[in-house]
């Protein structure tokens, strides 16, 4: 026998109904836009991560972090920093490709002391994504890259420079003290104005007052107030000899000691404080050169990523039987034009001087030993390592050191300058939320 349906229960269910379809319709925010840079934008979800991976950092580190509205101001001009240059790269049509991002990945992982495999598994077990961080190495890479290809040219180390540093490095012992410092920048550069400029030496000093009080935390300070490029950092730069670091505070660092807080110091950028955390002597170290050939193989249309690492893995079997035919094998395949008509042979060299991943192996091969392939922005190499050598400290020594120098600090310096001239020329529009 049925039972009858009551007009109250069809009214009851109707509304039950009702709420149901209303709380199904109800949109769900999954993401926003919190910045239009150009034709790219950057998004909340990406602050967010970004945000966790800071707080996670610091935690490690067992440092104090300011509150989430400061960390997220910071972070979200890094993040557009970041959509500038990929912009860039895309433009340039710089690309990383996946065999080249695994060999980077898997390089990482060694040096973790894991597999890709465990790297993952750890990865995952964290709740982040495999395939995000992927893209976060990937897009790491590509900003390396275009980086290095659009500052390179603006960089000129004449023989003076280097001779008179090099002198320098040779006679005076100071030159073999490194410092451990922090920065906190406030910008105040040439075109502002009167009143922007007393603003910003008014906040400097109210920074430097916070920081001469009891128990002040200068890395917490700098990432709450510093409009520097290591703001995210604490404004830390790491150890840097006095001829690397920028040459705007490189007067102030140079007779500094252990424990000094430096500034303001004017620039034609801003007003600066420095914080000198530790001072070390730099022993001498005796300089190593090697020598090794090698076949370049780059993938074309032609010739695709797995055909030149199997072309080169033949090589490899081939040439670790009886290693006569390198040169051959170099003078009729390799595409490296500079070493190819000699047998693919390099020379003696710093092994500083070629790219990091071609370094990592020759590092890693013993005398005569031959590598397996392995990718480098260049495309695919074997390299085999001939023979190395220890020079005793010279002129060349000096000079080698002192051209390293320079070049690294006006590479520091023109990198913030491209930057800066980017965001100048760049459409930014912040949304609020």
């Amino acid at each position: 026998m049925m039972k009858r349906i009551t007009l109250s229960a069809i009214k009851a269910l109707a509304v039950a109904l009702a709420l149901q379809s209303s709380a199904i319709a109800e949109p769900q925010l999954i993401d926003r836009v919190v910045v239009r840079v150009n034709n790219s934008v950057v998004l909340e979800s990406e602050v967010q991560r970004m945000l966790e991976d800071v707080k996670a950092r610091a935690l490690d580190a067992g440092q104090t972090l300011p509150r989430d509205s400061v960390l997220r101001t910071q972070i979200t001009e890094r993040l557009v920093d970041r959509k500038l240059q990929l912009s860039m790269a895309d433009r340039m049509g710089l690309r990383i490709s996946d065999a080249q991002l695994d060999q980077t990945i898997t390089s990482v992982a060694a040096q973790e002391g894991m597999t890709i495999e465990q790297m993952r598994a750890e990865i995952e077990s964290g709740g982040s994504s495999y395939q995000l961080y992927r893209e976060e190495i990937r897009d790491e890479l590509v900003i390396g890259d275009v980086t290095r290809m659009a500052v390179r040219n603006r960089i000129n180390v004449s023989p003076q420079e280097v001779e008179g540093l090099a002198k320098m490095l040779e006679e005076q012992s100071q030159n073999n003290r490194e410092m451990h410092f922090g920065h906190i920048m406030v910008i105040a550069d040439t075109d502002s104005s009167k009143q922007e400029i007393e603003d910003a030496e008014a906040r400097i000093n109210k920074i430097l007052s916070l920081l001469k009080e009891e128990g002040s935390d200068f890395r917490r300070q700098a990432t709450t107030s510093s409009q520097g490029p290591k703001a995210l950092e604490g404004g830390d730069w790491g150890w840097m000899n006095i001829n690397e670091v920028p040459t705007i505070f490189a007067d102030s660092l140079r007779n500094a000691d252990k424990g000094d807080l430096l500034g303001p110091v004017r620039s034609p950028v801003g007003f600066h404080l420095i914080k000198v955390f530790d001072v070390r002597g730099v022993e001498a170290v005796e300089l190593e050169e090697i020598h090794s050939r090698h076949i370049l193989l780059k993938p074309s249309i032609i010739m695709s990523e797995a055909k030149a690492r199997s072309m080169l893995q033949s090589f490899v079997k081939e040439l670790r039987q009886d290693d006569s035919k390198f040169a051959e094998l170099a003078e009729e395949y390799s595409e490296d034009p500079g070493s190819a008509a000699n047998g693919g042979d390099l020379g003696w060299a710093n092994p500083a001087m070629y790219v990091p991943e071609f370094s990592a192996q020759l590092g890693a091969l013993e005398k005569n030993q031959i590598s397996e392939p392995f990718r480098t922005t260049h495309g695919w190499h074997i390299v085999q390592l001939l023979d190395k050598r220890i020079l005793d400290a010279s002129e060349q020594r000096w000079a080698d050191r002192a051209y390293q120098m320079i070049a690294k600090r006006k590479f520091t310096e023109e990198s913030a300058t491209w930057l800066r001239e980017m965001r100048e020329s760049a459409y930014i529009d912040v949304i609020d939320e």
